[in-house]
């Protein structure tokens, strides 16, 4: 099922709701990566419950304030950042996803994170828990596949399947 309704400053734009299927499970799998893109990270909190908790390496984050300050470091650290998620599996409230980002640190160098997040979600859409497994790859400049202009990946760019990731 998929809402529109308005959050916190966030427009009208439809919301899939629990239990998923496969077109709405992967909707919602596509605005977290379009939303991660634009690295606003007052933006991206408003899509967790002000409870939320996270898993994310071995960094654990309890409620939007952590999630905002956790995420403002991050985008500060990973310079040029590019992200693709990729539907992995779906069952009720619950979304498995497979993931990549490109970006670059304070000195230059390169990298290509691998990993997967696990997600579960409250009645009214938000996720109300996160789970996430990450690999840093050091990678060369010439070795990047994540090309386009900041923000939202083009819907014409590969995604992780058609990239051999």
């Amino acid at each position: 099922m998929i809402h529109s309704r308005t959050r916190g400053g966030i427009s009208n734009v439809p919301t899939p709701l629990p239990p998923f299927n496969a077109e709405t499970a992967a909707q919602k799998v596509r605005l977290a990566e379009d939303a991660w893109n634009g690295q606003d990270p007052e933006k991206v909190a408003l899509a967790y419950t002000p409870d939320s908790q996270w898993r994310n390496r071995s960094d654990f984050i309890h409620g939007r304030e952590e999630i905002v300050a956790f995420l403002t470091r991050k985008w500060e650290r990973e310079q040029e950042y590019r992200l693709i998620k990729e539907l992995w599996a779906f069952r009720d409230n619950r979304i498995a996803v497979r993931f990549a980002y490109e970006w670059q640190n304070q000195s230059g160098q390169w990298f290509r994170s691998h990993g997967n997040e696990n997600w579960e979600f409250d009645e009214s859409g938000l996720m109300h828990y996160r789970v996430a497994s990450i690999n840093d790859q050091p990678i060369l400049a010439s070795s990047r596949l994540f090309h386009w202009p900041e923000k939202r990946r083009p819907d014409s760019h590969p995604g992780l399947a058609e990239l051999g990731l």
